[in-house]
């Protein structure tokens, strides 16, 4: 059984949560430092903001982590080239923050060093500045894939933009 608070929280939580979040101009400037980012490496950036857990997950008794995973392969983030996708996701509701990365990018950053990144967005989630914290999520994400994929600078590069840009919201 699910525990009843839990649950409460989740049921009272409804979608316009998201957009309280994150108005329109946010999501917006959210978008466009994805675009920015990714025009420096050959890595894959997504944003996932969700305002609760389907029923299906919260009667299942799925962790912040569980929906991370569902939604990492949902929105494909684990089908890029080089597999060096990432996924910021954010669960309004438990107040969670789940950074799922693909193997070749997981592979190269320290544990402690996604610790630090969601440490670093834990300050201003809780605080309501959903979108600094995201922004600071995508510029972390952005060094890293610098370093370990850069971008092919040969003026023939063709750079393919794998999975879409917008913040996806549930």
């Amino acid at each position: 059984m699910t525990p009843p608070l839990r649950t409460l929280r989740h049921l009272a939580t409804g979608r316009r949560a998201v957009h309280r979040a994150l108005d329109a101009a946010a999501l917006q400037r959210l978008q466009q430092a994805i675009t920015a980012s990714e025009q420096g490496h050959d890595g894959q950036i997504r944003l996932c903001v969700e305002a609760a857990l389907p029923w299906r997950y919260l009667r299942g008794r799925a962790s912040p982590r569980d929906r991370a995973l569902t939604m990492f392969a949902k929105l494909r983030v684990w089908d890029t080239e080089r597999n060096n996708g990432v996924l910021v996701y954010l669960l309004l509701a438990d107040r969670a923050i789940e950074v799922v990365a693909d193997r070749a990018l997981h592979r190269r950053i320290a544990p402690a060093d996604w610790q630090t990144l969601v440490e670093a967005m834990r300050g201003p989630l809780h605080e309501g500045r959903h979108e600094q914290a995201l922004q600071t999520a995508v510029a972390t994400l952005d060094g890293w894939l610098r370093q370990h994929f850069p971008a092919d600078p040969s003026p023939a590069r063709t750079r393919d933009n794998e999975l879409p840009d917008p913040v996806e919201l549930g």
